[in-house]
């Protein structure tokens, strides 16, 4: 397929601070995903179970983005301008800063046995017994690579203690850790504002953290709402966040937590996400006499990812597809629910080929220390080579299916991609299919599914559609890839 970009802005963790030709048809079977799919199983099972033990350091790591000005490197892509300063802070602000800065630390990732840090992050008090809530990406790599790491705090006032961690909600990218040095102390602990008080559009909260590793701020803005289209709730803070704030508390003007840093917009300035307290607050709930975690939460995640997609799968499938998305053809487009849609038109100027691209995604990705997933995708691209020639437009359009790739993730984190091509018939639309799969080293239970589509009724022109699920267990694989192919159709029955 054409590649290009997409018309969607990029989101970022603000996260821790970080050093052929169409031939002719074989046999024709209608619901061929299954057996598609269904042929990589032995594969893909046996190398994912010959690779589970390799060690994160036998591979190395990929290059890091470039950096950028005034910007600390985090898990996503770099930003690409230069944040405008901050506001003057207010009276409230400066009020709620003083009221909280005993119960704000920041949190460093440390390289065992040695006092150098490889990220830092915020977090804060939630119990007098100790307890503190942050982002999960931003204890990352202690939880999956125990071995390697070690956490401390540091409080506003220079404290430093080691930590442990209780409990994860990967989901909503939030970790629940305990101070080491809480036995016979007590903490100032910020509360929950209470969940029968709902924030009004418009109504200010305050944002603080250590910005940059640079000191401990507050930064203020607005409550928004929740983001619209995302998967989990997000609050939509109107305030300017920066690295190292991530797991930071935002505050009412009370003193109340009603979110914690976690994101922020790259491509927009006082555009920003917040989780929601609700489940910080369940969290704790949950975990605050939970066991330390001492082994990798490589298990942990993969349970949690393994729920998440057989929501998402459900999801997908019930929501259906949009009508009329093609004047020839069915070809499948998701709603508007958690899923946002770009289109672009290219027009040959010098005789060439003309398409018009459609792009589908979800802003929602779960982060999994080296790598996001637990995304779904699509794609379509519609080719008008009339100005072509039959033989001319043959060419170019099967050396747009050929030009796919299907490697997300390095060696070391997922198998090399199987693949299995069939020719199948919905209804009489002759259609090319390519099913492709990878799974996960350390996640045994999940995988990457790729699914190429290419109509191949017309010698001038066609639609060419690609869908990708990250993360998906492998029946659902199937569904998934079942219910795509399902959706091609003619928009009006053929004359036999």
């Amino acid at each position: 397929m054409v590649t290009s970009g997409t018309a969607r802005g990029p989101t970022r963790r603000i996260a821790r601070v970080k050093a052929n030709g169409p031939s002719s048809l074989g046999a024709a079977s209608v619901g061929v995903a299954p057996a598609l799919v269904a042929r990589l199983a032995g594969a893909l099972i046996a190398s994912a179970v010959l690779c589970t033990v390799v060690p994160a350091s036998a591979a190395p790591r990929p290059e890091p983005p470039p950096p950028v000005p005034n910007e600390a490197q985090g898990p996503a892509s770099p930003a690409s301008a230069v944040a405008a300063p901050a506001a003057p802070v207010s009276l409230s602000a400066r009020k709620v800063y003083e009221q909280a800065r005993s119960q704000l630390v920041q949190i460093r990732t440390v390289l065992k046995g040695r006092a150098s840090q490889t990220s830092v992050g915020s977090g804060f008090f939630v119990t007098p017994q100790g307890h503190i809530l942050t982002n999960f990406h931003v204890v990352s790599e202690a939880a999956l690579k125990p071995e390697q790491h070690d956490l401390v705090y540091v409080t506003a006032d220079g404290r430093e203690a080691p930590l442990t961690i209780l409990q994860l909600d990967v989901l909503h990218d939030l970790a629940l850790l305990r101070a080491g040095d809480a036995v016979g102390k007590r903490f100032d602990a910020l509360p929950f504002r209470p969940a029968n008080e709902p924030l009004a559009q418009g109504e200010r909260i305050y944002s603080l953290g250590n910005p940059l590793d640079v000191g401990f701020a507050v930064t203020q803005g607005t409550y928004n709402g929740l983001v619209k289209r995302s998967f989990y709730p997000q609050i939509f803070f109107g305030g300017a966040l920066s690295a190292g704030m991530s797991g930071g508390p935002a505050l009412d003007e009370e003193g109340h937590v009603v979110g914690v840093n976690v994101a922020r917009r790259i491509d927009g300035e006082q555009v920003s996400f917040l989780v929601p307290g609700e489940f910080a607050s369940a969290l704790l709930a949950r975990g605050k006499d939970a066991a330390p975690i001492v082994s990798s939460a490589y298990p942990i995640v993969d349970e949690q990812l393994l729920k998440h997609q057989a929501l998402l799968t459900d999801r997908f499938i019930e929501q259906g597809w949009k009508e009329a998305t093609h004047p020839r053809y069915r070809v499948p487009v998701p709603p508007d629910v958690f899923m946002r849609c770009w289109g672009t038109s290219t027009v040959s100027n010098t005789g060439g080929l003309d398409f018009e691209r459609s792009d589908c995604v979800m802003d929602t990705r779960i982060f999994v220390g080296d790598f996001t997933t637990g995304t779904i995708s699509l794609r379509h691209e519609s080719y008008d080579g009339s100005k072509l020639g039959p033989l001319r437009f043959a060419s170019r359009y099967a050396a747009s299916f050929r030009n796919e790739s299907f490697v997300r993730l390095s060696s070391q984190h997922q198998t090399k991609p199987r693949c299995e091509e069939d020719y199948i018939d919905r209804d009489g639309l002759p259609l090319r299919a390519v099913v492709c799969m990878r799974a996960y080293k350390k996640l045994p239970q999940l995988y990457d599914v790729a699914v190429l589509v290419a109509t191949l009724d017309r010698s001038e022109t066609g639609v060419q559609g690609r869908f990708d699920a990250q993360g998906v267990s492998f029946a659902n694989a199937q569904r998934l890839a079942q219910h795509y192919l399902d959706a091609y159709r003619w928009v009006q029955p053929q004359p036999q």
